[in-house]
């Protein structure tokens, strides 16, 4: 039960942040026993020698980094242990010089071109050859939770590949990697090598590339699975578990107990899928039924499962230690997404790996206290790895850390009584309802409002021009690209649309309500075409806080919402000629009457019902002063055709006449639902190709239509797993979120899909991200979405601008649905545009 291990080490220039191809100079400096070449110079492998206990092992991969670091760093060079280097791209890739390598890449082509990649090995010793093979096979069931633990390559020629360990997926390809199948001996297992070396297909024995291998040179068994690890102790906790695992192996063969291998295509899954999320996602645990775990989970059942052979071995005081201390501070993989998503810079990756590499054993010391009590999760946006507050959120955190519950609690009394004052409500079933607002902000860096600007900008210039067009000549309709009986029969269709100038502007307010998965990916939910309603409460968000929680740290470029408004005002008068702005509204009555109000006190608007329009001379015009109206802004709760005076005069038909001349512009005009129906939702990433001949900068959600016979079939065998919708429905009603819903719930919504195929959409259920709220004094995780509103005056590129301001919604205790009438709440938003701290006095 000796250790050992061989690390691959990434060569890093230091000032440029790439790999270099220098492992030739640096080997000549240093001793053959230890440091030995890979098939790219990029790389150089440390062995250490044979030891008996994990301190040991940890001070030998200590002492073998430590001397590439002495040689290298003087010539400006550094080391990074991980799968891929963040910043590796396909043409970095340099080959060793030697006879075997080159006959490897005329062989393999492709398959050595991209092996910028480096591994862990942990090697135990076992004598025997006979057992070893015996062992390999029995510990297979082991490895997915030891990749996990390891993965430390999210990047690949310079993305984020949407996996924790893509090197898997590039291990994999070689012919001779992953499982052997089940051996019956030594000899069968010599057998296959022989096979395989006289198919030409490996050259030699050390090209057998298994998961798990009798060593071609030592009297070990070898893992192979694992990424490398930036941090010491990560690869000294995976060598403990794995020589566990062996141990408990060589116990079941001594005592006889049979052993059923899990079917190859199964093992192949387990290690995809923990490749595929790490420690962020689930694993596949189960001796012969594999189902998905929590990963956390997974790996805590493992150590517990092998704790006799640890206690035996010496090692379970370093393992439990260890285990629970990478579980809190998550996998290289997850460090690294995290240091990515403060500014979207891969050298801030890079800079990362290189210093956890080149430093302790255990990785830097945290930067300030854990908030303790918080339970963490993987996709909180404010609470990192090992409970730390996120840098955005360090401020913030401490505040409230500081703040006694008394004080809290006297915040939020002042809040309430703020709200009521300022008569800030919104209307659910006729009753006026407190908006609620957490005081804790949820913060959008500057990277990421960018990010989101480019892509919403994208996807609203496609939604205009689709609705232009859709109403006009239907190019996109007698191209193929979208049904026809997909859009004519959708409850926002309106024929008199097709009435309206070719060149207006339809949807020049646009909202759009985004997620956030485990993994920080934004992801577009919902397109809001009609009348988006929030930019009044996102300001009045922003002016509770200041009331309220004047001393609460604000970051540099605190972007001001109120500014939106004069956007608001400045995008309606666009599409206006002569005459003033208004604002139409169904009244008193209307869900969002207290943002119709404020949205024309401060943006200039005269707000205005049925009653207060009348038409004269072909135009529009206000009654009591007779002053024309250039833009009517429709905020109505029906539609514009239904509209009727007290005197049974169909005013929304005359004004439909007056603006299909040319006279008046309609603002969120009539047909646009036929853009925000949600079985229109799925076409969305087609109309950008269409239209812009661009690639999506922002994914949707998966999406089913259930008009799609194929589609539905799949919807109806899964309603209790997926989320289902009625595809005009809003304000969370309707919405059944299948792994949360009873089994009755489950059955009724299959019938209903059945009967009206329609009539609903089915989406995957999204991880949604968290983000610390207050309940009870103390803070918890609620779920969060986000609404960010487009203002277009036109197609182009510059035509398009997101409102400064966005609102937060959070869900519920323990709920999904994301709404305030739905027994959730908001958050005030605070965008960071650094660019803007002149003018915004940050």
């Amino acid at each position: 039960m000796t250790l050992g291990a061989e690390e691959e080490l990434h060569l890093i220039d230091l000032e440029s942040l790439h790999l270099s191809g220098r492992a030739p100079q640096l080997l000549s400096k240093l001793p053959g026993e230890f440091y030995s070449a890979e098939i790219q110079r990029t790389t150089v492998e440390t062995n250490t020698a044979v030891v008996r206990t994990l301190s040991e092992l940890r001070a030998e991969l200590l002492r073998l980094r430590k001397g590439i670091i002495d040689i290298a760093d003087p010539a400006g060079l550094g080391i990074a242990a991980v799968g891929t280097a963040p910043r590796s791209k396909f043409a970095d890739f340099e080959l060793t010089t030697t006879g075997r390598y080159g006959r490897m890449q005329e062989q393999y082509r492709v398959l050595v071109d991209e092996q910028l990649i480096c591994g862990t090995q942990i090697h135990v010793g076992v004598s025997d050859r006979e057992l070893a093979v015996d062992i390999a096979q029995r510990v297979s069931r082991d490895l997915p939770a030891l990749l996990a633990l390891s993965a430390s390559s999210p990047f690949w020629n310079g993305h984020d590949t949407g996996y924790s360990s893509i090197r898997t997926l590039v291990w994999q390809r070689w012919p001779s990697a992953g499982a052997t199948g089940p051996m019956g001996s030594a000899a069968e297992y010599d057998e296959l090598l022989d096979d395989l070396i006289a198919s030409g297909v490996i050259a030699d024995a050390k090209m057998a590339y298994f998961d798990v291998r009798p060593s071609s040179h030592a009297p070990t068994l070898e893992l192979r699975v694992c990424d490398a690890c930036p941090l010491v102790d990560d690869a000294v906790l995976i060598a403990g578990l794995f020589r566990a695992s062996v141990r408990s192996a060589e116990l079941d063969v001594e005592a006889g107990r049979t052993y059923r291998p899990l079917p190859a295509p199964l093992h192949r899954a387990a290690i995809w899928q923990a490749a595929r999320g790490g420690l962020a996602g689930e694993l596949l645990e189960g001796a012969q039924h594999p189902r998905p775990t929590p990963a956390a989970t997974a790996v805590r059942n493992l150590v517990g499962r092998l704790r006799p052979q640890l206690e035996e071995l010496g090692d379970w005081d370093d393992v439990n230690e260890l285990v629970e201390q990478v579980l809190a501070r998550g996998n290289s993989a997850d460090r690294q997404r995290a240091a990515f998503a403060e500014r979207g810079q891969l050298d801030d990756v890079m800079r990362l790996v290189i210093d956890e590499t080149q430093g302790l054993a255990g990785g830097p010391t945290p930067s300030g206290p854990a908030l303790r009590g918080y339970p963490a999760r993987a996709g909180d946006e404010a609470i990192g790895l090992g409970s730390q507050p996120r840098p955005a959120y360090r401020a913030i955190t401490e505040f409230f850390r500081e703040s006694a519950p008394s004080t809290i609690a006297t915040r939020q009394k002042r809040r309430d009584e703020w709200a009521e004052q300022n008569g800030v409500a919104f209307r659910v079933g006729g009753v006026d309802r407190p908006f609620e607002v957490d005081l804790v902000p949820r913060v959008i860096t500057d990277y990421e409002w960018s990010e989101l600007s480019a892509g919403l900008g994208q996807r609203a210039r496609a939604i205009e021009l689709f609705l232009r067009d859709v109403y006009s000549d239907a190019r996109v309709l007698n191209d193929g690209i979208i049904p026809a009986d997909q859009v004519h029969t959708v409850p926002g269709w309106r024929d008199e649309a097709s009435r309206l100038p070719a060149d207006a502007v339809r949807a020049p307010i646009i909202g759009f309500d985004l997620v956030r998965n485990e993994f920080g990916g934004w992801r577009v939910l919902e397109d809001n075409v009609r009348n988006p309603s929030g930019i009044a409460y996102g300001v009045a968000a922003r002016e509770l806080m200041d009331a309220v929680m004047p001393d609460l740290p604000r970051p540099d470029g605190l972007v001001d919402p109120a500014r939106a408004f004069a956007e608001l005002r400045e995008t309606l008068a666009a599409g206006g000629r002569d005459g003033t702005v208004v604002l139409l509204t169904s009244g008193r009555e209307s869900a969002a009457w207290y943002e119709h109000r404020r949205l024309a006190d401060e943006a200039d608007l005269v707000l205005a019902e049925a009653k207060d329009l009348d038409m004269r001379d072909g135009r529009v015009v206000l009654r009591d002063s007779g002053e024309q109206v250039a833009t009517l802004y429709l905020r109505l709760d029906g539609e514009l055709a239904d509209l009727t005076g007290s005197d049974g005069r169909m005013i929304g038909a005359e004004i439909i006449d007056i603006a299909a001349a040319g006279a008046v512009f309609l603002a969120n005009a009539p047909g646009n639902g036929v853009a925000d129906d949600k079985a229109l939702y799925c076409y969305v990433p087609e109309l950008i190709a269409y239209y812009l001949k661009e690639r999506p900068l922002l994914e949707s959600v998966p999406t089913y239509r259930t008009s799609d016979a194929a589609e539905r079939r799949i919807v109806l065998e899964r309603v209790g797993e997926l989320v289902t919708k009625p595809v005009d429905g809003y304000g969370g009603n309707g919405v059944l979120i299948g792994p949360s819903a009873s089994a009755a719930a489950v059955a009724s919504r299959r019938a209903e899909i059945a009967d009206n195929p329609g009539n609903w959409v089915a989406q995957e259920v999204v991880a949604l991200s968290s983000h610390p709220t207050l309940s009870g004094g103390r803070l918890e995780p609620r779920h969060v979405d986000l609404r960010v509103f487009a203002f277009l005056t036109g197609t182009g590129e510059g035509d398009v601008r997101l409102a400064d301001l966005a609102l937060t919604r959070m869900a519920g205790p323990g709920s999904l649905v994301v709404n305030s009438s739905r027994g959730g709440g908001a958050k005030d938003t605070w965008i960071v545009d650094n660019g803007r701290k002149a003018e915004t006095g940050g």
